[in-house]
């Protein structure tokens, strides 16, 4: 009678713990399909190599005529929105190594330290850290890296962006000195020149959403950007 009694018991925990069973998390299926749309696109015209590549977050998704603000320059953008430095290395065998590019461009880490109150400037630091040790295994592309930008509707995270923005700085300039670089990394500030006198951000380059930059704010990065692209 016992035996039976476990055996019932034993029947009802499995079936429980059946009911209750959790997949085993995966990666975005948003971001996977950004990942697929970009091998689809290669697949039907492969990009050239020895191009620029601009990975990151939603400014450059957003920014579909990055190339006509750059003539004469050749620019693959692999940038999917919503993504952190966290999705740059997770995906980097499918966005950057691929294109074997001459200079890689990096809008990354405001929805990193949006994404949850938690994260610190040191941590996104530290994340992109780990993507230059990532890059620099398989290429010696000279990086640039835009600061982040001083959205409206992040205004919370701003001490923390600078914070990271100028940590950023420091490890890209100790990276040339450290390295044997034919073209040095480069720093790009753009998070001042979208302020005012009075230290806020600018209306009237933002989106409604106060978020994302229209076509005023881009027109800002084209010419802080332009200077320190390679040919």
């Amino acid at each position: 009678m016992r035996y039976l009694i476990y055996i019932f018991i034993f029947f009802c925990v499995a079936c429980n713990t059946n009911s209750k069973k959790v997949s085993t998390p995966v990666a975005s299926p948003a971001f996977w399909k950004d990942i697929q749309s970009f091998k689809k696109q290669d697949s039907i015209s492969s990009p050239p190599k020895n191009a620029i590549l601009l990975i990151g977050s939603s400014s450059f998704t957003m920014w579909k005529d990055v190339q006509d603000h750059f003539p004469g320059y050749t620019i693959v953008n692999r940038g999917f929105g919503g993504s952190t430095l966290l999705d740059q290395i997770r995906y980097a065998d499918d966005i950057i190594f691929p294109y074997e590019p001459k200079q890689i461009v990096i809008y990354c880490g405001e929805n990193d330290l949006a994404s949850v109150d938690t994260v610190t400037a040191t941590m996104v630091v530290d994340r992109f850290k780990q993507l230059y040790q990532v890059i620099r295994q398989r290429t010696k592309a000279p990086i640039l890296y835009i600061s982040m930008k001083p959205s409206p509707s992040r205004r919370h995270l701003f001490q923390k962006m600078r914070e990271a923005n100028q940590s950023i700085a420091l490890f890209l300039a100790e990276s040339d000195v450290r390295g044997s670089l034919t073209n040095k990394n480069v720093y790009i500030d753009v998070h001042q020149k979208m302020l005012n006198e009075a230290g806020q951000p600018v209306p009237e380059i933002f989106l409604e959403d106060s978020l994302h930059m229209n076509a005023k704010g881009y027109a800002i990065w084209h010419e802080i950007i332009k200077p320190y692209l390679i040919k």
